[in-house]
């Protein structure tokens, strides 16, 4: 029994667009999504307290409202609350909702599950007063708290955001550390001109850098070696910098370098992966309107590869006018007349990416950390315990498994799949893409009997 024409996992930029343009073609659409509201990391708290934090957050957050605004339709059924922790090819999925495990079918399933902040190993990480730059957001964004006598460590734009938001917030950073060289600035150069056709996005980064400039926070380039130090907590960042010793005494450290799609559930529904190695990590295989190798599954925003938030949106919607047009919602001069300008804003919005990815690339010592640093915290396993399997003639993450547990604690390898893939390539003198990654089941998330009998049979009628 097919209980809606389309079920959206995500209620980000990517799901809210293409919830709405669904509707908007008279598809009845079921979003779902584990926060209480709608939003997603990039809008989280948007329709709540987040909203009256304009000032601070800017205007980029503030256009999220329109997006949450636009799913107060009677063909879209927000489900908030909702764990999705199965999905069938055959069209349906379970989630929990409030401890209560649930069944819903429908025609089409677009995965807009988004993206995950690429873990930081570095000696110390696991430190309490530790956190990512994306945590930092989140409680800025929920809670209106913000870190003091904090230093924002590693590479990415969202470094300068962040910092950005405390400033306004009156707790500026103390520091920035950014791994990123010149080198990696010289290399990008080659994708500049491209960039510019995105020149407002730029721009946007220029005056950020500017505000940072005048607030008088302490920039610190090309750094390595990051450790942190502290006994029962962080008490210090120290770094080799332009030659010498560096060492900052803070309360709280916020690491960022980089996102990367969240791919736990289509791993699961094994389909094709490939390996980017300008992002450094593993993307589904689809279309540029999210269609994959199963007939009912789309897929949309960074969950797909990572674009960013204008991006998402516009994938969403792509991907809502293919999933109507499949199902004969809408005639083909009506998919063409709407999927090109869409196609051509999605380019746009795409032009800075490849020099994005260049010059502020992840940050090479976390990716092969020393070996006493931990690389699994679920099961607290060392960057040196996956090599000496390595040595032991494991050529894959799975068989790490077998060795020491890797990737089977309560996160199932979300946080530390990648660079043990990383660290295996390296050690055999392979690439990430013949190493691969760990091999994904269902349930995605954790689920107890109840909820299994609450779901219902798979196969009941």
């Amino acid at each position: 029994m097919t209980d809606t024409d389309l079920l959206i996992v995500g209620a980000g930029p990517a799901g809210m667009a293409a919830a709405a343009t669904a509707a908007s073609f008279g598809l009845t659409v079921t979003l779902l999504d584990e926060q209480p509201a709608p939003g997603g990391q990039i809008y989280r708290a948007i329709t709540g307290e987040g909203a009256t934090r304009g000032n601070i957050l800017g205007e980029d957050y503030l256009s999220g409202t329109a997006l949450a605004d636009a799913l107060a339709s009677e063909q879209i059924a927000l489900i908030p609350g909702a764990t999705v922790w199965q999905i069938d090819e055959a069209g349906w999925l379970a989630y929990s909702q409030g401890g209560v495990g649930k069944r819903i079918a429908g025609k089409r399933i677009l995965l807009a599950t988004g993206a995950l902040e690429r873990p930081m190993p570095i000696p110390g990480w696991t430190l309490p007063g530790v956190m990512t730059a994306g945590a930092g957001q989140i409680l800025l964004k929920q809670s209106g708290l913000v870190a003091e006598e904090a230093v924002l460590a590693g590479s990415g734009p969202l470094l300068y955001l962040l910092a950005q938001q405390m400033i306004k917030a009156g707790s500026p950073p103390l520091a920035l550390v950014e791994t990123q060289t010149a080198s990696d600035l010289i290399r990008a150069r080659k994708h500049l001109l491209g960039a510019l056709r995105d020149w407002r996005l730029l721009a946007k980064g220029a005056g950020l850098l500017s505000e940072i400039r005048r607030a008088g926070v302490r920039r610190y380039r090309g750094a390595t070696g990051l450790r942190l130090e502290g006994q029962d907590k962080a008490e210090a960042l120290a770094f080799r910098c332009g030659g010498q010793e560096e060492r900052l005494a803070c309360r709280t450290i916020l690491l960022h370098h980089g996102v990367v799609p969240n791919t736990q559930a289509t791993r699961a529904l094994r389909l094709e992966h490939r390996w980017d190695e300008r992002q450094r990590c593993f993307r589904p295989a689809c279309d540029l309107f999210g269609a994959t190798s199963l007939e009912c599954l789309y897929l949309a925003g960074d969950g797909s590869g990572i674009g960013g938030a204008k991006v998402a949106e516009t994938e969403g919607r792509l991907a809502a006018l293919a999933i109507a047009h499949s199902l004969n919602k809408i005639d083909a001069s009506v998919f063409e007349r709407r999927a090109g300008p869409l196609r051509s804003a999605r380019k746009h919005d795409l032009a800075a990416r490849a020099f994005l990815d260049a010059a502020y690339p992840p940050y090479a010592e976390s990716l092969q950390p020393a070996d006493d640093t931990l690389v699994c915290r679920c099961e607290e396993v060392t960057a040196g315990q996956i090599r000496g399997y390595a040595k032991l003639g494991c050529s894959g993450p799975n068989q790490t498994k077998a060795f020491g547990r890797p990737g089977m604690g309560p996160c199932q390898g979300r946080y530390c799949g990648l660079t043990v893939t990383e660290i295996l390539a390296e050690a055999n003198g392979t690439t990430p893409e013949e190493v691969g990654y760990y091999r994904q089941r269902f349930p995605l998330k954790p689920v107890n009997l109840g909820q299994l009998i609450g779901a219902g049979s798979p196969r009941e009628e």
